[in-house]
């Protein structure tokens, strides 16, 4: 259970702006994230922007996208993140289900590329260690230009920050 209290909206018509944003940003749901982030509404609005930025605003592939987040989630033990994208967040950018598995342990697996390989060693680094080897590091710069590099430094943090607020305020999963 939620260790703060979830906020829908609807008796604050200060709010109504914001949760509508976030409903239309959400295909008109409003999920338990912002539930919890609304009683900061700043930092919802915030929040949401920024997300939407790091999922939808970057050049890094929707497959690689998920991969980081979904990895991210297993190195965090948050199974928020893990029930939001998989199978359908993922499935929707060409990850199968059995991908999605091997994520647990990825260097044992076949089904990574190189590129995502290198991906992976460098959000294991940030996630595990937050400073990053050199070798790590340099490995990207044999697939990715420094845009999509930095890009991805972001979204490996965002979804670090993100799975650590989530498990400190131990949201509930979302019903399938």
């Amino acid at each position: 259970m939620a260790r703060v209290s979830y906020i829908d909206g609807t008796d604050d018509s200060e709010m109504a702006e914001l949760v509508d944003k976030i409903r239309s940003g959400r295909r008109g749901s409003l999920i338990n994230v912002y539930k919890l982030l609304l009683h900061s509404p700043p930092l919802a609005e915030s929040w949401f922007d920024h997300l939407n930025q790091v999922r939808w605003g970057t050049q890094l592939s929707g497959r690689l996208r998920e991969i980081v987040i979904i990895r991210i989630g297993y190195l965090n033990k948050v199974a928020y993140v893990l029930n939001q994208h998989v199978p359908k967040l993922a499935e929707a950018e060409g990850l199968s289900v059995a991908e999605c598995d091997a994520l647990v342990d990825w260097q044992d697996s076949d089904f990574f590329s190189a590129d995502e390989r290198a991906a992976l060693a460098f959000a294991d680094a940030m996630t595990r260690n937050v400073a990053v080897p050199d070798d790590v590091f340099d490995a990207l710069r044999g697939f990715y230009d420094e845009r999509r590099i930095v890009e991805l430094a972001i979204l490996i943090g965002t979804y670090n920050m993100q799975n650590r607020v989530l498990a400190a305020l131990q949201i509930d999963l979302e019903p399938k």
